[in-house]
């Protein structure tokens, strides 16, 4: 653990591997720094994933600036653990001045140090002259305010609580959303034979494969190569609306070898699928009847958003490709807007409805209408702050391991 100052030239906040990248480039700039985490152990928020967790993006995908993916499997997909390892062992290899346990409370401008920036800690104050924000994008668990009306006997707890099948009570269970982690545990408990309904939301899905390669193959190649033909990822000024920085994401599993989440599949293998959670009263709770349209739009998400640019990118390069041999079962589920809970015997209910963006602990004017830090590429308008790892800090590879070591960059160059 590194020794804590009272000030110094850069603090960067959060040792997950967003922190841990940042501190590589102040290294190699000879930046003198600190990284904090609340914490007792670096890795960020990989500790919060459940015990059978997995990665949806490959091993490749797994390199960090100097400690490059050498494994024996890099189209598997690790686990919670592994992924875990693999971030503390980039930390140690790089001497990341790391200060564990270490809350950061409020940032503020004007150290009394004469440093631009003054941090309240949970072991005291620390002067800075620039902070690296970097604490993920994923901070207070989101659960709608209908869920007070749920019978008290019913278990409820949002996926950041959730770690295993073990943990719930003998029952059925009702998964509220259907972004990539609600597919993946709905699938979990379904198959240790609990009786699963899913409340699905308006959320896309995309392919393991496409035309060959794993998607996220496409995906690094539109980060690194893309920009060169013309063919990239939108960005987020490209947004038709600045909400869309909060679509959950596509559901996807790295499971059994990384395979397709396909909600029509997932009703033909027995899960009950519902429209959007919508209201609860006494043990009926009520889904929106759109579950039909909800549907359709998880289909043509990925044709849509992705498989244009792909293809585009493939033209013009000219690289040998297989062909689309895509295909998922056309079934219609039945319409479920209303379920008896006592009645079909869910004794839990699992939330997976994402988290709201948590900056009040930020003392500085730069919250944009969403409490969301106003900032260009992760750099925000107060000279000396900047972030990284923010949901589409430039666009959609931003916040997971494919676009993090391109920001920092970005970044980087501009400290």
């Amino acid at each position: 653990m590194a020794t804590r100052p009272r000030s110094i030239d850069t603090a960067v906040i959060g040792a997950g591997h967003a922190g841990l990248i940042a501190s590589w480039h102040l290294q190699r700039a000879g930046r003198d720094h600190l990284v904090l985490d609340r914490r007792e152990a670096a890795g960020g928020g990989w500790h919060d994933r459940w015990d059978g967790f997995r990665l949806v993006t490959p091993n490749f995908l797994a390199s960090l600036p100097g400690l490059p993916y050498d494994g024996r499997d890099p189209d598997a997909f690790m686990t919670r653990d592994e992924i875990l390892g693999r971030v503390r062992a980039f930390g140690v290899a790089i001497g990341a001045p790391i200060q564990a346990s270490t809350e950061v409370l409020r940032l503020s401008a004007d150290g009394a140090s004469g440093r631009r920036f003054h941090l309240e800690t949970s072991h005291g104050p620390i002067d800075a002259d620039q902070v690296v924000v970097a604490t993920g994008a994923f901070h207070v668990p989101r659960i709608p305010s209908a869920a007070a009306a749920i019978p008290a006997r019913v278990t409820q707890l949002h996926a950041h609580y959730y770690r295993s099948p073990e943990q719930l009570p003998p029952g059925g269970v009702l998964v509220v959303g259907s972004g990539q982690t609600g597919v993946q545990l709905a699938e979990e408990l379904h198959g240790t034979g609990r009786d699963v309904t899913l409340s699905v939301g308006r959320c896309g899905r995309i392919p393991r494969r496409y035309r060959g390669r794993d998607v996220f193959w496409w995906l690094r190649e539109l980060v690194e190569r893309g920009p060169a033909v013309g063919a990239t990822l939108p960005t987020v000024s490209q947004l038709p609306d600045p909400r869309a920085r909060f679509a959950g994401n596509p559901h996807l599993s790295g499971h059994r070898g990384g395979h397709d989440t396909n909600l029509r599949q997932m009703a033909l293998d027995g899960v009950r699928l519902a429209g959007r959670f919508e209201a609860v009263d006494g043990e009926r709770v009520r889904f929106s009847p759109n579950l039909a349209e909800n549907l359709r739009f998880a289909d043509d998400f990925f044709d849509t958003r992705f498989r244009p640019i792909i293809d585009a990118y493939i033209e013009r390069t000219g690289i040998e490709v297989g062909p689309d041999d895509r295909a998922w079962p056309q079934h219609e589920p039945p319409e479920l807007t209303e379920l008896d809970l006592a009645g079909a015997g869910i004794s839990t209910v699992v939330w997976t409805t994402g988290y709201a963006p948590d900056y009040d602990w930020i003392d500085l004017p730069i919250h944009d209408e969403f409490g969301v830090p106003r900032h260009d590429r992760g750099v925000s308008e107060v000279p000396g702050l900047t972030f990284l790892g923010l949901l589409f800090q430039h666009d959609n590879a931003s916040a997971n391991l494919a676009g993090v070591a391109r920001d920092a960059e970005y970044v980087a160059a501009r400290w």
